[in-house]
């Protein structure tokens, strides 16, 4: 944390800790952005959208699917040129 504090202190960028959510609060949000219309199944011109990322010894990256009507399925995998944790990939 030292680090990127040194880094990007020449930015004039400084680290400001993000505040706690409690649960309830954050599931009231999701429930004011979700829209009876995005209830029920998937409609003719709506695109399905799976993203995994993975790590290792050798580095990591994420693999995409994007499937769309008509059975169009576009597949891409990237290799990140960062180091990544598993959960962070």
């Amino acid at each position: 944390m030292m680090k990127w504090s040194i880094e990007l202190s020449e930015y004039s960028i400084k680290y400001e800790p993000r505040g706690a959510i409690k649960a309830q609060a954050l599931a009231d949000f999701v429930m004011e952005l979700t829209s009876p219309a995005d209830e029920g199944e998937v409609g003719e011109t709506q695109w399905i959208l799976s993203v995994d990322g993975a790590s290792n010894l050798e580095g990591s990256g994420a693999g995409i699917v994007l499937e769309g009507p008509g059975g169009i399925l576009l597949e891409q995998s990237l290799r990140f040129e960062f180091r990544a944790s598993n959960n962070q990939a």
